[in-house]
């Protein structure tokens, strides 16, 4: 998996080809390489932080996320909403709502998302954005399920496991836990919950 990297939080850099994709870059070195694309899940300062989209955007970076992100930009951006699917760049793109049940910190009415995204050697990604186990969840079909599993916000890691048993990727790569995010040991709890194979990925330095 060298071409996912782990930012902290839920950010990541994934590289697909010559091509660039960040998803919720925040706190993210310098000397990352230029962002083709960004997408963002929603506009909670740890997930859409213009101070580190500054450091990786360029004038021909593509902005893609929902209505409170995308209004802060005055071009080269893509509308998204929950439930739909999209063509972004060489990609099929489809949205997954993101909220939480029993928190107030992400209401379904502000439609934020998660994304599944398919990339051009057909590998399917899905990262889940800040979110519980949410009913859509179990007819998502991916490969790899980028998921949190702090609780503080979202999904426990039993959670996080619970819903990753429900839809079968082959692959759980666990994000969004510690620094205050819950357990630094969360990640460790979703490998021993999952069925199939979990990476517990390093922060890239």
């Amino acid at each position: 998996m060298k071409h996912i990297h782990w930012l902290g939080q839920s950010g990541f850099r994934i590289e697909d080809d010559s091509l660039q994709m960040y998803i919720d870059p925040y706190i993210i070195p310098a000397g990352l390489p230029k962002a083709d694309f960004i997408f963002l899940t929603h506009s909670h300062f740890d997930h859409f932080s213009m101070e580190d989209i500054a450091r990786i955007k360029t004038n021909r970076t593509i902005i893609v996320g929902p209505q409170d992100v995308v209004s802060k930009f005055l071009d080269s951006t893509v509308l998204v909403l929950p439930g739909k699917k999209y063509t972004v760049g060489p990609w099929n793109v489809t949205t997954v709502p993101a909220y939480n049940l029993d928190k107030k910190f992400h209401p379904k009415e502000k439609r934020w998302v998660g994304y599944i995204i398919t990339f051009s050697h057909g590998q399917r990604i899905y990262h889940a954005g800040d979110t519980d186990f949410i009913p859509e969840m179990r007819e998502i079909k991916t490969d790899i399920a980028l998921l949190p599993c702090g609780g503080t916000y979202t999904m426990t890691a039993a959670q996080a496991a619970d819903a990753a048993n429900s839809f079968h990727p082959s692959l759980v790569i666990p994000m969004h836990f510690g620094e205050g995010l819950g357990t630094v040991h969360a990640g460790d709890e979703v490998k021993k919950l999952f069925q199939g194979e979990t990476i517990i990925k390093t922060i890239e330095p």
